[in-house]
């Protein structure tokens, strides 16, 4: 396994991140724990969840099923680097949702007790809440930090310039701010490259795609539809919009010689903003072929074709749309 240090910080996470939003609702957790001991053996460290997985409200069901699993000792919460979210509703009172002071308290606190863990590596913001100044979410991550209750604070699905006044503002508090930004980034969603990236850069953030596969469109989509597995409604409207670059996007991996999913972590992997891709996989044999996705190098030519078939924003702001 290969591993970089997230963002500015020194902390060390695996180039794989192993997303755990199927763990409840997709997989059961006898195999859930199973992934999760597999990613272990294969020397995967960083762990994503969010206090809303497995979408009962409430009932935090996926971090529920990682801390059974952290339970069973054998150094399993030792050798991990967790990371969490909060934002969704957790409730249906006013302050058991977004990101006021009281809701991260509370939110901490019950993710802790449902992870059965006494602090969380990475503590993000699932999105920002544009109703909370920086001002207070940062005095309430102050609060936690020195607690003991959190290392490190994140987030997720920010624009640019959130990111750069997430930034001044803890600057001007003298902390240490945000380490790391989750993205929505693959082949066919490119928009990041613009600003958020370079945000990224600047501030050292590490960035986590999420969803890197584009939800299977860039997975070998139309190799599985033609070996008669089945494709949700969503799904098949959504490569109808795309179809014409997958049907490139497939050829160009089968003359690599490389799996469609494995190549386009392979291709975020060579995005320089990138530490790790989050892998969601619903079984063990998913997770051990994304192994492959770090061994993959792109010459300069592959890379141009790639771009080819899928045209990125065009660089970064604002030269991508003036001079």
């Amino acid at each position: 396994m290969d591993y970089a240090q997230l963002g500015r910080t020194g902390l060390k996470v695996s180039k794989l991140c192993l997303g755990t939003m199927n763990f409840g609702p997709q997989t059961s957790e006898e195999d859930s724990f199973a992934i999760m001991d597999r990613a272990h053996e294969l020397g995967i460290n960083f762990f994503d969840t969010a206090n809303v997985y497995g979408w009962v409200k409430g009932e935090g069901v996926t971090e529920q099923i990682i801390g059974r699993w952290f339970a069973q000792g054998g150094g399993r919460r030792e050798k991990t680097v967790i990371a969490t979210k909060l934002y969704g509703s957790m409730g249906d009172w006013p302050n058991e949702t977004f990101l006021s002071a009281l809701n991260i308290r509370r939110a901490c606190d019950a993710s802790l007790k449902r992870l059965q863990t006494d602090y969380i590596d990475v503590y993000q913001a699932h999105h920002v809440d544009r109703n909370t100044p920086f001002d207070e979410f940062w005095e309430a991550m102050e609060v936690l930090r020195q607690q003991g209750k959190i290392l490190y604070v994140g987030s997720s699905n920010f624009a640019g310039w959130h990111i750069a006044k997430a930034q001044e503002t803890a600057r001007r508090r003298n902390f240490l701010g945000l380490v790391s930004e989750q993205s929505k980034y693959h082949l066919l969603e490119r928009s990041v490259e613009l600003e958020v990236l370079p945000a990224c850069e600047d501030y050292g953030l590490g960035v986590i795609p999420w969803s890197p596969l584009a939800g299977g469109l860039l997975g070998g989509v139309l190799r599985k539809i033609d070996k008669g597995r089945s494709a949700t409604e969503d799904m098949l409207q959504s490569l109808e919009k795309v179809r014409p670059q997958i049907e490139q996007w497939e050829a160009f991996c089968d003359d690599l010689g490389e799996d469609p999913a494995n190549a386009g972590l392979a291709w975020l992997l060579h995005q320089k903003a990138v530490t790790a891709p989050i892998i969601g996989p619903r079984t063990a044999d998913q997770l051990n072929g994304s192994l492959r996705a770090l061994e993959i190098k792109f010459d300069d030519k592959a890379l141009a074709r790639i771009d080819e078939i899928f045209p990125g924003p065009g660089g970064t702001a604002p030269e991508a749309y003036a001079w």
